[in-house]
């Protein structure tokens, strides 16, 4: 272990998501320190970046959610510290960061993608029903972990769940909901882990089923055919590497009654939390919580 040198473990933050992070980090360290790695907290919303230079770390594991952490902004000062850090570079991160990039790069990539508009005050909401159909979902471009997101049922509704979306970001996106399987498909240091279907309890898999709720399903294997599988990991692959990925990502794919995929967004920096989806994956392929920390403590790098 001491190839890893000193490593620091980035959690908290300034993100909404930040005790999320606190959790996931936490684990992370925890992790780390029972391999026994030399690791230590560090926290941007406590410490001022330029100790992050000082206090000597070879390597760094990002466990920082949402932005300030997972939208290109630390990995641009850790590239300019010349600081190997886990997960995808500035590009990258910018962008999976922005689910209405993502959209734009993946459509002109051929990777199948639900519909969408994007919401203003000045939004015909009748338009947007029309178009897309109900219900529809609402979000924040650039938020995670279902922070400000709804499910619209009718159109009476649209204007409000714009309204607590826009809370989070200016950048507001409607989008088709497509009925069928809730799927999770991870990707470890070029390997695709056993897709994981989500059953919620509630009508679709947001925070409280996320993080609160102990009654959401998690299935896996996930009950797809083979072939079937095997045929979205593929894609899962193209829909990384478009947006310039590297390390690892949990991409998040609705399968409709054909058994279309549609991928909604790609995270670069997937939650480590006890309910997190990821770590779930792992034990599926065979991976203890430790197998998974080194396999992307060692893809760490910095551009």
């Amino acid at each position: 272990m001491k190839r890893f040198g000193r490593v620091g473990v980035l959690l908290g933050g300034h993100s909404a998501e930040r005790e999320i992070s606190l959790a996931s980090g936490s684990r992370v360290l925890a992790g780390l320190r029972h391999l026994g790695i030399d690791a230590h907290p560090f926290d941007p919303a406590e410490q001022d970046m330029a100790a992050l230079q000082a206090a000597g770390f070879d390597r760094v594991m990002i466990s920082l959610h949402g932005r300030f952490g997972e939208d290109g902004t630390v990995q641009g000062v850790l590239d300019w510290m010349q600081i190997p850090y886990t997960g995808s570079g500035v590009m990258a991160s910018a962008l999976a960061m922005d689910k209405w990039r993502t959209k734009l790069v993946w459509q002109g990539a051929g990777i199948p993608t639900p519909a969408y508009a994007l919401l203003t005050a000045d939004t015909d909401w009748q338009a947007v029903v029309d178009r897309l159909g109900l219900p529809l979902f609402v979000k924040p471009a650039r938020e995670g972990s279902s922070l400000g997101m709804s499910r619209v049922i009718s159109v009476d509704r649209l204007k409000a769940a714009w309204e607590l979306a826009a809370q989070f970001d200016d950048v507001v996106l409607a989008e088709q909901a497509i009925i069928g399987g809730e799927y999770t498909c991870a990707i470890v240091a070029g390997e695709v882990l056993p897709m994981i279907r989500l059953v919620p309890a509630g009508d679709y898999y947001d925070y409280e089923a996320k993080y609160i709720r102990n009654d959401t399903s998690y299935v896996v294997p996930c009950g797809l055919p083979i072939e079937v599988e095997q045929g979205i990991a593929e894609l899962a692959k193209q829909a990384f590497a478009v947006l310039g990925c590297r390390g690892w990502a949990r991409l998040d794919v609705m399968v409709d009654a054909k058994r279309q995929p549609w991928f909604l967004e790609i995270n670069t920096s997937p939650g480590m939390t006890d309910h997190s989806l990821v770590p779930m994956a792992a034990r599926a392929a065979g991976l203890s919580f430790e197998d998974l920390l080194l396999k992307v403590l060692g893809e760490a790098r910095a551009d």
